[in-house]
């Protein structure tokens, strides 16, 4: 019930107008951080063939189920597999957040970046085992200053302040531990952790208007590409994708073993979902655009939406790309006890997914 109080708060891109909003997605995460997974398994419910309930966050990586949502395509695909799909969006905040609700059964398919993915199927090994459905997209995080004398990590200094969604846990964190690991080393990969301060996204306005101790901001699209725009300092110092080795998957789909084998009509609509509504994005980047605004409620320029989907760098397919690296650094820093060797490991098998290119 908190995360459905808290929707109508959320419903935006506009970074700045979202700075307000921090402190009551602390306290949300705040409530979530006593719960164990253990008790949270535990109580976890049966997946059950025709429900479906989503969580999905905020932002333009959440494109494909904006489009499914407002075109119907579950309910669609359903009914072409002969079922009626009932289908639910919850909105949620943070990886923390979904695979809490995702263990507790509250939710059917988690929607988060790839290091939550690996951590929770890392924890449920042997349990509910979780693994990943689909990929939502390739984006690239940007990590942005807007310091002139600031061209790379290695200007970084303990006089400069680096806002994270959340410091040590996202994927942010975690692509910055690694760039900060071939920089120096892998014993000195939380190195630039000590100026790293968690803040949700609105961190970008601090970026934008160079008016506090904030001096880089590693976030994802469209907040990256905002405070680009708005601010003639800002630059980037450090892609993503040059770290994870080239174009990779940002956001993905996960679920338990349980509604992977006990929905399978489900679960084969979804991806069926999926895979209509990347080819929908390519084929029809502003009317994709539009889509996103309206459902998502962002208060946000329509060039902004238009530009990342048409961004070279962005590739809206549900093939995963590029994921094992980030899986395999979290097992060499002792951040989850498995080595994922290949994509096999931590995806569900389907024809439609493939192969890792």
């Amino acid at each position: 019930m908190r995360n459905l109080v808290l929707l109508d708060l959320f419903r935006a891109d506009d970074c700045a107008e979202r700075d307000a909003l921090a402190k009551a997605v602390a306290e949300f995460a705040a409530l979530l951080a006593g719960t164990s997974i253990a008790a949270l398994s535990a109580a976890a419910a049966n997946a059950e063939e025709g429900r479906l309930r989503i969580a999905e966050q905020f932002g333009v990586a959440y494109l494909l189920l904006n489009v499914a949502k407002e075109q119907q395509l579950i309910e669609k695909h359903g009914k072409e597999a002969g079922i009626d799909i009932d289908v639910e969006f919850l909105q949620q905040s943070g990886g923390t957040a979904v695979n809490d609700a995702l263990l507790s059964g509250s939710i059917d398919v988690a929607g988060a970046d790839v290091g939550p993915m690996f951590t929770i199927w890392d924890r449920t090994k042997g349990g509910q085992n979780v693994k990943a459905v689909a990929s939502l997209g390739n984006f690239p995080n940007y990590l942005v200053s807007n310091r002139p004398e600031v061209k790379t990590i290695a200007d970084l200094t303990d006089q400069h302040r680096i806002a994270l969604p959340a410091v040590g846990v996202s994927v942010q964190t975690r692509i910055l531990q690694m760039a900060v690991a071939k920089e120096w080393g892998d014993a000195e990969f939380a190195k630039l952790d000590k100026i790293s301060v968690a803040l949700p996204q609105p961190a970008a306005a601090a970026i934008i208007s160079d008016g506090t101790e904030i001096t880089a901001h590693f976030g994802n699209p469209p907040c990256q590409e905002q405070q680009l725009a708005a601010n003639p300092d800002a630059h980037v110092i450090l892609n993503s994708y040059d770290v994870l080795g080239g174009p990779s998957s940002s956001t993905l789909l996960y679920a338990t073993e349980d509604f992977h084998k006990d929905s399978p009509k489900t679960y084969g609509a979804l991806l069926g979902v999926l895979q209509e509504a990347a080819e929908f994005v390519t084929a029809h980047p502003e009317e994709a655009a539009d889509i996103h605004l309206k459902v998502s409620g962002a208060k946000t320029d329509r060039d902004l939406p238009i530009d990342v989907i048409n961004s070279d760098e962005v590739t809206f397919t549900i093939q995963p790309q590029n994921t094992p690296g980030l899986g395999q650094f979290l097992h060499r820093m002792s951040a989850i006890r498995t080595e994922p060797a290949a994509v096999s490991d931590y995806f569900f098998e389907d024809a439609r997914i493939g192969a890792e290119s």
